[in-house]
């Protein structure tokens, strides 16, 4: 599920247009104060014309041009911001325009990716994650409790109150959430209440269905990577904001899929990124099938979420 060259480029291009758009701001708004702020583009041209003057005089020896210059041009400044001041502008008015100020709209602080990047890449996962459609239909709008009655709604009441907990205190306590429960009763409508509201407060969700998830991860670790191109590519996985893991239990269980699956809640408790999985295992068939590391850090960094009651789905096919 990683990106392909042509979304890497897409996202170049988004850039590029980006840098453009900016400058074309910027040149349009320098064209507006030369022809309406008097006298600023006879001081702007000074700046160049004291700076070559200057350099020359560095050139030919004399003692403290440097001081002197950046006492000059510091004046300027001043001079220059008073008069777009006076003509009513902001004193920034001319200063370069950027979408990300942190990365000036490259995506790069240095040689690691800006967030701004990161967030262009985990929205382009986030598209091609198959779930787009679903959360437009399943999402706290549409959340109802008809179905559910009894303890069943009890459950259902207090797994919501945990999922909205989930979204409003990310940021100052990331929290997992772990969904049990037979077929059909509401796991991944509420990890799709999650995913639709978290994604619409500006945070990165990632969804897989843990087949998907681990064939993923499966073709990262074995595949022609080196150790940091394997890093970039799994990036996503153990950075993103939230990451949904549906329907654990269904894939081909073996070592591996139970060292990876420790290794990313793990890892992703250390960075204080929230994690939520869903099961139509019990807790004692999570027990059986993983192991009891795994168990244990989920039993005891996830809020648990029983959920009982009919096959919602097959009930909503038969009205």
């Amino acid at each position: 599920m990683g990106l392909t060259n042509e979304q890497y480029d897409e996202i170049s291009r988004e850039y590029e247009n980006i840098r453009l758009k900016n400058r074309h701001i910027a040149e349009s708004r320098r064209d507006y104060v030369y022809k309406n702020v008097e006298g600023y583009r006879e001081l702007d041209d000074s700046v160049v014309s004291i700076s070559m003057d200057m350099a020359k005089k560095q050139l030919e020896g004399e003692d403290g041009i440097l001081e002197e210059l950046h006492a000059l041009l510091e004046d300027l400044k001043d001079m220059k911001r008073s008069m777009l001041k006076g003509a009513g502008l902001s004193e920034d008015y001319l200063d370069p325009i950027y979408d990300c100020p942190d990365c000036h709209d490259t995506g790069y602080i240095g040689t690691e990716r800006c967030h701004c990047l990161k967030d262009r890449i985990f929205r382009k996962l986030y598209e091609q994650s198959n779930i787009i459609e679903y959360i437009n239909k399943n999402n706290f709008d549409t959340l109802s409790y008809d179905y559910y009655k009894g303890e069943s709604l009890d459950l259902f009441s207090r797994s919501v109150e945990a999922c909205k907990d989930l979204i409003d205190s990310y940021g100052k306590d990331s929290k997992n959430i772990l969904l049990y429960g037979t077929v059909g009763t509401g796991k991944s409508f509420l990890s799709g209440c999650i995913a639709k509201e978290m994604l619409d407060r500006g945070h990165s969700v990632i969804y897989f269905s843990a087949v998907s998830f681990f064939e993923t991860v499966a073709k990262e670790v074995f595949g022609n990577n080196s150790k940091e191109d394997l890093y970039n590519q799994l990036d996503y996985i153990y950075n993103c904001d939230v990451l949904i893991i549906d329907d654990l239990g269904t894939e081909l269980t073996n070592s591996f899929v139970e060292s990876r699956l420790f290794h990313i809640i793990n890892e992703r408790n250390l960075r204080g990124r929230s994690t939520v999985i869903s099961t139509n295992l019990s807790l004692e068939e999570l027990r059986g099938v993983y192991s009891d590391r795994i168990f244990s850090r989920l039993v005891s960094t996830y809020t648990i979420c029983k959920l009982t009651g009919p096959d919602i789905r097959m009930l909503k096919k038969l009205s």
